[in-house]
């Protein structure tokens, strides 16, 4: 197995592509290696992320009729594909969505973590693609679930990443401007600390100096 390094293994927003799987009721009900909120909070900033670099986002539900519609909201007018098939990449309407961005960098976050995103996860990595599980978007029924499906992953060449740390090599240079504004505005809504602290910032920038000769 190839080791995933130097700076062409970085992510680059032209040759991404997201798959957001089964962020649905169901799934979150038994939800139990992450506090739900979170889950929610980090996929959302992971989809509004990618839509502030115009990264392909590909929804998709499994049986959507028992489990509920996805939660994830950041694209109202998209068409979510409802699988049968637990396994996303042996659903050819979804495998020729992503192959038809021409991209090869492909993005997953998913519940649960030691099903629906292990097994397209791993199929693809055998495929050539350059796979990154985005952690904590996903999630599993239990801690145990969530740490040995990562591990699994891992052995099979999957990369390991964080919703932010993706957003962050999307960006790479603060001084890119074409997307700042709306990678700024994820920061805000989503990153906790990170994002009131700049809030914080931005008004102290913002505080005119007193006079100091009254």
């Amino acid at each position: 197995m190839a080791f995933r390094n130097g700076l062409a293994s970085l992510l680059r927003p032209e040759d991404s592509v997201l798959v957001l799987i089964d962020h649905q009721p169901f799934q979150l009900a038994n939800l139990n290696s992450h506090e739900p909120l979170m889950v929610i909070n980090n996929s959302a900033g992971l989809a509004k992320a990618a839509k502030a670099f115009n990264v392909p986002t590909i929804l998709t539900s499994v049986l959507a009729a028992q489990g509920g519609v996805i939660f994830t909201d950041v694209f109202p007018d998209q068409e979510v594909i409802d699988r049968t098939l637990i396994n996303t990449w042996e659903d050819p309407k979804v495998v020729d969505v992503v192959k038809a961005t021409g991209r090869k960098q492909l993005i997953i976050a998913g519940l649960w973590t030691e099903i629906c995103v292990a097994m397209p996860a791993i199929q693809t990595a055998g495929e050539s693609w350059d796979v990154a599980v985005v952690t904590d978007a996903s999630g599993a029924v239990s801690v145990e679930a969530h740490e040995v499906a990562i591990q699994r992953m891992i052995g099979a060449g999957v990369n390991m990443m964080t919703w932010l740390a993706v957003a962050a090599e999307w960006q790479r240079d603060w001084a890119r401007t074409d997307n700042l504004e709306g990678m700024v505005d994820v920061m805000r809504q989503h990153s906790g600390g990170s994002g009131i602290a700049f809030l914080w910032e931005t008004q102290l920038l913002n505080t005119p100096v007193p006079d100091k000769t009254r």
